[in-house]
């Protein structure tokens, strides 16, 4: 499978595109805001512990507080000049102290108290950011756990002859028992490879460090890589060949961050200097637009509709103009397994998180029922986000999660629509010509004019002429009073405005 990344740069936006043979299955937005503040490193102070919850909120220096629960909060943190990190057999946060005793988050923190957080969650929606204490610094082939004495191997690096090798050359170089955890990119990892990203991280930690020394809280002390230098250290080394990039500055930048952090890195980069914007060369604009619609058609016929909530998102499955050619469970079986390869896509694309429910056709064929399920986890297995996948039930339902670490695509790229307020639809036009009568004749009583002016919308006053004349006339000869109908260009489909008048 071929993957590159596409990357467009302007002055208030950077976009960076993961394409798998030529298709986008993910995307990352970047505004300069706080919509996406993953890894940033701050000094915080405690604003408020709440024992009944055993979390607190912190104050960051963002809008919104901070959360962190008694988990994320160390009993030590590593922070002075010669404090060593805690061994990763040591009691942690909410575990027993030597009495056997859970230790309650409000001998952990007290109101006022300055700490050290890391961001893990960004804001979304009307919460907070979610931070924890214990910091990790990611690099291209380690990541650095100051605060934790503590050496891992990512599970991808499967050979038992690799990982002794990394662990015997990692506790050869380390001066000091920081943690660390190989990434899938540290396999084959030379030793002088090893030593300069160690050097690097390092340095960057007692950076950090003389930072919190040197500033009061709220403050932030490390802000991680935008997103087009995450991409590259995230994604290049393996989930990419290519980079296109259409900012002469940016193809300068990546250039040099790659000579200077990834001297090793054999990736092509390219400078696109075409005047057809970058994502629509590449047919990228389409399926972003396309993301960000409830019904996905699938190219049999069926479709698939998504639905986002506070509390989950539901994807039902549908055969829509999908007859099929032989029987009916054929034809079922056929748009569940087409519509999973489009799930899957829609779903990584979309950054969908937490609870997802599926809501396949329901089919009699238990083998039917089994192969859906397979092919569902198979189609998963490549997403990066962690993963739960349920059985189906006997009605076609999958219950899954997807770990959620940053806003959807729909709630970074939209807003709520004026008029439904999110609602997802509109009055009709009988209800709200129903309603406007019912104003008329509330006020017709009281009414000391002789005409009643009604101003509605352009759309409207073009239904209540065209439809609703009969029904005018009957409440004009009820009340007594001629109604004058007025459109109004900025007025919603919704809004009205009835008055009076003299002849």
């Amino acid at each position: 499978m071929y993957k590159e990344l596409v990357v467009n740069v302007t002055e208030q936006e950077t976009r960076v595109a993961l394409l798998e043979d030529g298709n986008i299955v993910e995307l990352f937005v970047e505004r300069g805001d706080d919509s996406n503040i993953n890894g940033n490193i701050y000094k915080g102070r405690v604003q408020r512990v709440l024992p009944g919850m055993q979390a607190a909120f912190v104050d960051i220096g963002l809008n919104q507080a901070a959360f962190i629960y008694v988990d994320d909060v160390q009993k030590k943190q590593n922070i002075g000049e010669n404090e060593p990190p805690i061994s990763e057999n040591s009691n942690k946060d909410f575990a027993p102290d030597n009495t056997g005793r859970q230790i309650p988050i409000e001998e952990l923190l007290r109101e006022g108290q300055e700490i050290m957080v890391q961001v893990v969650k960004s804001p979304i929606g009307t919460k907070g950011a979610r931070i924890t204490t214990y910091i990790s610094l990611p690099g291209r082939y380690l990541v650095l756990m100051p605060n934790v004495d503590h050496i891992g191997i990512s599970k991808r690096i499967a050979t038992e002859e690799e990982r002794d090798r990394l662990r015997e050359l990692i506790s050869g170089e380390r001066d000091i028992p920081y943690g660390y955890i190989f990434r899938t990119a540290g396999e084959g990892i030379a030793e002088v490879q090893l030593k300069r990203e160690m050097d690097l991280l390092v340095n960057s930690w007692e950076n950090i460090k003389k930072r919190y020394r040197s500033f009061s809280a709220p403050y932030r002390l490390h802000r991680d890589l935008t997103v087009t230098f995450r991409a590259i250290r995230d994604l290049l080394t393996h989930e990419a060949d290519r980079l296109t990039i259409d900012n002469k500055f940016g193809y300068d930048s990546v250039n040099n961050f790659i000579r200077k952090i990834m001297p090793e890195l054999n990736v092509k980069v390219e400078y696109y200097d075409r005047s057809e914007p970058i994502f629509e060369a590449f047919n990228l604009e389409g399926d972003i637009t396309r993301a960000l619609k409830k019904k996905v058609w699938l190219k049999s016929g069926g479709y698939i509709v998504i639905e986002q909530t506070e509390a989950l998102t539901s994807i039902d499955v549908n055969t829509g103009r999908y007859v099929g050619k032989h029987n009916f469970e054929e034809t079922i079986s056929k748009t569940n397994l087409e519509a999973i390869r489009e799930i899957s896509a829609q779903v990584r694309l979309r950054n969908l998180g937490g609870i997802i429910i599926l809501d396949f056709i329901d089919m009699e064929d238990l083998e039917n029922r089994d192969r859906v399920f397979e092919v569902l986890k198979e189609s998963f297995k490549k997403d990066k986000c962690r993963t739960n996948i349920l059985p189906m039930s006997e009605i076609g339902l999958v219950q899954m999660t997807r770990k959620r670490v940053r806003r959807s695509l729909t709630r970074m790229l939209c807003e709520d629509c004026p008029i439904c307020h999110g609602d997802g639809y509109t009055i009709s036009r009988t209800t709200i010509s129903q309603k406007i009568y019912r104003e008329i004749y509330r006020h017709a009583r009281d009414m000391m004019g002789d005409i009643f002016t009604l101003k509605v919308s352009e759309g409207m006053a073009d239904y209540l002429h065209r439809e609703e004349t009969n029904t005018i006339s009957a409440i004009e000869f009820r009340v007594g009073k001629k109604i004058e109908i007025y459109p109004i260009r900025r007025f919603h489909r919704e809004e009205f405005e009835l008055t009076e008048k003299f002849k």
